[in-house]
């Protein structure tokens, strides 16, 4: 949001959230909704250029429900697509993780993979699915077990190479970098972005 707030090329700018984040911007209009409501959500969605879909939960928020799970993290992401291929909107960029495979026994893994499948089935003209790993920076709450497993990553990203690079740990403003620049492409098509990718956007080529 903050690197959205400091690029004059998006003049206006809408955070259509499930709680409100307190940022003051002139060019920003801050909107909570119930995204079970859809006419509520697909009213919000009316008239953009692009969406940004950055939404997720995890086991601790939802307490080991599976259900209310899905509920955010595909049911959300999903119908955001829905809304944009009505509308004609011409780009979609969504966050979602390395390793998303619908075929997957993990269960986050299976479903990010399905999220991405069920998004990618829609009519938009420029798709793009940013696949981060562990994800770097500062939160506004602790985990020890994901700070330990950053901790972690960072050591051992230096060994992979390859076919393994795409699970280097990664600065979210670098994703948040590379999804602007995604933004801004003219190319149409359906792009899944891996570490490489993602740091080729985010470096602007």
């Amino acid at each position: 949001m903050q690197k959205l707030l400091n690029d004059p090329e998006f003049t206006n700018i809408k955070l259509v959230s499930r709680r409100m984040a307190g940022l003051q911007a002139a060019r920003l209009e801050e909107v909570l909704i119930d995204f079970e409501n859809e006419d509520q959500f697909k009213k919000e969605m009316i008239n953009a250029d692009v969406i940004f879909c950055c939404i997720g939960t995890t086991q601790k928020k939802v307490k080991g429900d599976k259900t209310a799970y899905r509920k955010i993290d595909f049911d959300i992401p999903v119908k955001a697509a829905m809304f944009c291929a009505e509308q004609k909107m011409g780009k979609y960029i969504l966050v979602s993780s390395a390793g998303a495979d619908a075929a997957s026994k993990n269960f986050y893994l299976q479903l990010k993979g399905e999220t991405e499948s069920a998004v990618l089935l829609q009519a938009i003209g420029s798709i793009y699915i940013m696949r981060p790993s562990i994800l770097l920076g500062k939160r506004n709450e602790f985990r020890l077990l994901e700070s330990s497993g950053k901790a972690i990553m960072q050591l051992l990203s230096i060994l992979l190479i390859g076919r393994l690079s795409k699970y280097k740990a990664i600065q979210a403003k670098d994703v948040a970098a590379a999804m602007l620049e995604a933004a801004k492409k003219t190319a149409t098509g359906k792009f899944i972005c891996h570490y490489k990718e993602i740091m080729e956007l985010a470096d602007g080529s």
